[in-house]
């Protein structure tokens, strides 16, 4: 398919729908002129979602499909990837309905791997009721990783705030055991490819957090700060990478430090998360870098609380839709620049 900056196609994953999955995709199209960026292919059921869009009371007009082949531009598409009807009942985990979040899920994301759509925004899923013996991943991430091509790492983003994780969905016990050389020359490498291609940033400066507590205070509350992160660190710089650190966490956070790079890479999962959801307020976005495909989703997860009551905040998942389409846009501009350069470098 050849690639375009106009009528971006956007497959949109829908999640558990006894979520507010359902409610902030809706909402995020109640405003017409986001179908002037982009044109929406949702992956569920027609019915289901007039259903839903008229208990919810939210004011949009939406286009069933069978085939992808039939999706009309600069319309709201929900493909039928299932006929039968659903039971809702929000705010309950139900082992049924996250059957319907993966069918949604994996049709989604093997249009993404064809082609027939550009990129993909996910809403969020229990990540227990998804579980079977065909589907066995912690999350959106470990499945896309395994279907696409490339490396993914988790990256969260808000304005200038990105953070990339090391290690992600693992037991805190089992960190450690995880944090290798070779893992952290990988996931810096990824950040910094995604930084120049996905972001438009020519000479990124990236910040690595230590593992323990004051980075181990020189072996006191552990050594894998100076025997393992330090070293890769050093190395990494001295072949022309702006990576600095480890710095220990806390304080990073704490005095703004961060405002100083174009990304940091944790540890592990609530290392970055804690203090990237403090300052995003609600307006993240979890991007996955790193694969030769585009994917983002809101920072936020099901949120049975409030699911069904009309009242769930839509502007994280609004923000990922409008990531998603600037991560599109900018790779295909560097693809166009470093080929060009390639050109030159061959004519000389």
């Amino acid at each position: 398919m050849v690639k375009r900056t106009e009528n971006i196609i956007v497959g949109i994953s829908v999640g558990d729908l006894n979520g507010i999955g359902s409610e902030v995709i809706l909402k995020s199209f109640e405003d017409n002129r986001m179908l002037e960026f982009c044109t929406p292919v949702i992956f569920a059921n027609a019915k289901l979602l007039s259903y839903l869009k008229k208990s919810l009371d939210i004011n949009i007009n939406i286009h069933g499909i069978d085939k992808l082949d039939q999706l009309v531009l600069n319309k709201v598409n929900v493909l039928n990837v299932w006929k039968e009807g659903v039971n809702i009942d929000f705010g309950v985990v139900d082992d049924n309905v996250g059957k319907y979040a993966i069918k949604s899920f994996r049709a989604a994301t093997e249009a993404l791997a064809d082609g027939f759509v550009d990129v993909l925004v996910t809403a969020p899923i229990n990540k227990y009721n998804i579980q079977s013996e065909e589907f066995s991943f912690p999350g959106h991430t470990d499945y896309l990783n395994e279907q696409l091509s490339g490396d993914a790492l988790m990256f969260m983003v808000h304005d200038n705030l990105r953070v990339g994780l090391a290690t992600d969905h693992l037991p805190l016990q089992e960190v450690s055991s995880h944090i290798t050389p070779e893992l952290l020359k990988s996931k810096i490498h990824t950040i910094f490819e995604s930084l120049k291609a996905d972001f438009k940033i020519n000479m990124p400066k990236i910040a690595v957090l230590g593992l323990n507590p004051h980075c181990g205070d020189g072996g006191v509350i552990g050594d894998e700060d100076d025997k393992i992160i330090r070293p890769v660190i050093q190395e990494l710089f001295g072949s022309g990478y702006k990576v600095f650190g480890p710095y220990s966490a806390d304080g990073f956070f704490g005095n703004s430090e961060y405002e100083n790079y174009d990304a940091v890479l944790a540890m592990y999962h609530d290392q970055g998360l804690i203090p990237f959801k403090t300052l995003s307020f609600g307006n993240g976005v979890n991007f996955t870098a790193g694969l030769n495909k585009i994917r983002t989703s809101p920072d936020h997860g099901t949120a049975f609380g409030i699911a069904g009551k009309g009242i769930a905040d839509s502007s994280s998942f609004t923000a990922a839709l409008y990531l998603s389409l600037d991560v599109y846009r900018n790779r295909i501009e560097y693809e166009e620049l470093t080929k060009n350069q390639l050109q030159v470098q061959k004519e000389q």
